[in-house]
């Protein structure tokens, strides 16, 4: 789970550091693929008790947000690029 969350932000900051456009959504892409895993790995940590009901739900919800507004932002830098060419 740890580096699951920490791979969030490390590609969405690397992806800021490109050069293109099309390397800033690649890199954003991958940020949400790390959320989706981040939100997989905590259903199962809620289910085997490895995390409590309470906080997984809150640390789910969180997830689901970062993951939604990963995907408003790609559509938007999408749409940039086609815009762009």
């Amino acid at each position: 789970m740890t580096r699951s969350a920490l791979s969030i932000p490390s590609n969405i900051a690397e992806g800021e550091e490109r050069e293109s456009l099309k390397d800033s959504i690649k890199f954003l892409n991958i940020a949400k693929g790390s959320t989706a895993e981040l939100i997989t790995q905590l259903y199962i940590g809620i289910e085997i008790g490895y995390v409590e009901q309470a906080l997984g739900k809150d640390l789910l919800n969180k997830a689901t947000t970062i993951s939604h507004q990963l995907g408003a932002l790609i559509r938007a830098r999408k749409k940039r690029n086609t815009n762009q060419s």
